[in-house]
């Protein structure tokens, strides 16, 4: 078993942190956002499970929706679904991307 306390971790600004990736699976990756610092309009591959785990972030689709949360919330993501993440505070959140890699992304090439 492998295991991480992502409240103590340290991650770094601009240094996604690799935990976990198993080709064929599934990707985990921590990452810290200052305040007011964004994951502009993207889309990936994988579907997407995000998890805040401090601090509090918005989160905006590309029709419009947006929700706000904290230290719990939950927002899942289907693969080529178009959304954007901002920091409203100081923020750590966990990213996992299943299946690792995705059908289309570059990585899958073998």
């Amino acid at each position: 078993m492998e295991h991480w306390d992502l409240t103590s971790l340290g991650v770094e600004p601009h240094k996604p942190q690799i935990l976990h990736s198993s080709r064929g699976e599934a990707r985990s990756i921590a990452l810290h956002l200052p305040a007011g610092e964004e994951l502009q309009d993207h889309e990936v591959h994988e579907r997407t499970h995000l998890v805040v785990v401090a601090g509090e972030v918005e989160i905006a689709q590309g029709d419009g929706d947006a929700v706000t949360g904290g230290p719990g919330l939950l927002a899942v993501f289907d693969p080529g679904e178009r959304h954007e993440v901002r920091a409203r505070s100081d923020a750590r959140v966990l990213l996992v991307l299943a299946p690792w890699p995705g059908p289309g992304h570059p990585g899958a090439r073998d």
